[in-house]
């Protein structure tokens, strides 16, 4: 019989199986030798042996950079009444945030439990124990969270590096960005971390520290892999993607620069396999300080209101428009009694910029807007059916959630029908160029509005039920006009590149 002289292969494990996945750097050499040698000479390396003054200059590790920032860095521990409106919560009473249901990173919360209880049905009125991160940004006890750690806490309590443990309190929570600032009482000398003042870059080593699953003071490692990312989380959220592993529980912990400052707030991870792939998100550094000071100042967070509905430039309204790049924010409607509308902003402007600064979609307008106080003046330049115009608007303060709620639900109560709505967004024809002088033009169509297999793109309204338009309320009131008439579809006149013709579209 044969020997077998095949060296036993490696077992794989499962990728079921518990895995760190983190950045190894290993040092060392592999010599692969190439037929044979003559007898007496030695095989040379693959490269040759640093000297002990080149090998200390070689990589360290993260070990003193470790030592020096993870004291600053605490677990927290929240104690949740499930009786309260309090979102999406996990096995470990981890919230999934408000803002990131309905997007890609809700499957991954769902998929490992989120939401019901073991047995499948929905806790009620449970007090439910959770856990998060956080880091200390002052000696006398001021610490950053997530407000989705923090939010409907009964109690909250962090533990340090050493093992202690505090009764903290909420200072302020800002939903928006999913920031929250506590603090703790009766120590002055507490260990902390300052903010990186300069932007981080594309390939830069990070490290992330914080209580993964409940393990406190866990320390991962990688780079900036991103920078700018949308996850349709927030208006006003543009996040740093970096490759360091963070898991459930990483929630409000630092991420930090080889220099040992914070450059952002861990606060999401997308994986489609429920545990990290290295594709973890945080909140950049100076949206983290901006928000911090107004919650430190006055607990709450103020910020610019314009009053316009945006949509994005397309390539085909750019060149309608006459602009050389499908860039800026075109305005569908100025709001009545808004900053926008008192300045004289009108539907069909494309808003290119804001003191200067570019404009490249509607989210780069809301977060410049947003940052900016409520009463100072903000300088925009709009382009209006081919003309550039300067506009100076001294911008209001933005109406709180509730408070929308409360405005949109007022229509509902009068009328027991409800809004009547087609899912188009559309702008005056004679703003559009080469549209004409009447009617208005559809820019945009809901997929899975009452007209996306009716109208497109294009179309222009010239009537509704006989009646003529020429804005967005023309259209608004003549749909009113037709549901209270108890009609369930409206005929429209629209024109086409093709023709003009009379189409029947169902009122939603």
């Amino acid at each position: 019989m044969k020997e077998n002289n095949e060296r036993p292969r490696r077992r794989i494990l499962s990728p079921r199986r518990l895995t760190l996945l983190g950045s190894v750097a290993v040092i060392g050499s592999a010599i692969a030798v190439a037929g044979s040698l003559p007898h007496g000479q030695l095989a040379e390396p693959a490269f040759a042996a640093a000297s002990p003054s080149e090998a200390q200059q070689g990589p360290t590790g993260f070990a003193d950079l470790v030592a020096k920032v993870k004291p600053a860095v605490i677990s927290v521990q929240v104690r949740v009444d499930q009786g309260a409106d309090t979102g999406t919560l996990g096995p470990n009473g981890e919230r999934l945030p408000p803002f990131l249901e309905g997007t890609p990173f809700e499957k991954f919360f769902r998929q490992y439990g989120f939401g019901d209880s073991p047995g499948g049905q929905p806790r009620r009125h449970e007090i439910i124990t959770g856990v998060g991160s956080g880091f200390f940004i002052s000696p006398d006890g001021y610490a950053v969270t997530n407000n989705h750690v923090v939010d409907h806490a009964k109690s909250v309590q962090v533990k340090t590096d050493d093992g202690s443990l505090y009764t903290a309190k909420v200072i302020g929570t800002d939903a928006k960005t999913d920031l929250a600032l506590i603090k703790v009482e009766g120590k002055t000398n507490f260990s902390y971390v300052g903010f990186e003042s300069q932007l981080p870059r594309v390939g830069d080593w990070v490290i992330a520290v914080g209580n993964p699953y409940g393990l406190g003071g866990t320390v991962t490692a990688g780079i900036i892999s991103a920078e700018g990312r949308n996850i349709n989380a927030s208006p006003y959220g543009s996040y740093i993607q970096i490759d360091a592993p963070i898991n459930k529980g990483n929630s409000g912990g630092p991420t930090f620069d080889s220099n040992g400052n914070v450059i952002g707030v861990n606060t999401a991870i997308y994986s489609p396999s429920g545990g990290s792939v290295g594709i973890g998100f945080d909140i950049p550094a100076p949206t983290v300080k901006m928000v911090v000071a107004q919650l430190r100042e006055k607990g709450a967070v103020t910020r610019g209101w314009l009053g316009v509905q945006v949509q994005p430039v397309t390539a085909g309204i750019a060149e309608s428009l006459g602009l050389k790049k499908a860039e800026g924010a075109l305005v569908d409607e100025a709001q009545p009694d808004t900053p926008a509308a008192q300045a004289g902003i009108r539907a069909g402007d494309a808003i290119t910029s804001v003191n200067g600064n570019a404009i490249k979609d509607p989210r780069s307008l809301a977060r410049a807007i947003a940052a900016m106080a409520p009463g100072s003046s903000a300088k925009l330049d709009i382009l209006r059916k081919g003309e550039a115009k300067t506009i100076t608007v001294t911008l209001a303060k933005m109406p709180d959630q509730t408070q929308k709620r409360a405005q949109a639900k007022e229509p509902e109560q009068e009328s027991a029908k409800g809004i009547p709505h087609l899912g188009l967004s559309v702008v005056p024809a004679n703003d559009v160029e080469g549209a004409g002088n009447k009617g208005v033009v559809i820019t945009a169509v809901d997929p899975d509005g009452p007209a996306a297999e009716r109208l497109q793109s294009g179309d222009v309204i010239l009537a509704i039920a006989g009646k003529s338009v020429s804005k967005a309320a023309d259209l608004r009131k003549a749909l009113l006009e037709a549901r209270s008439d108890g009609r369930h579809d409206v005929l429209m006149q629209v024109k086409t590149t093709d023709n003009t013709h009379f189409v029947a579209v169902p009122i939603g």
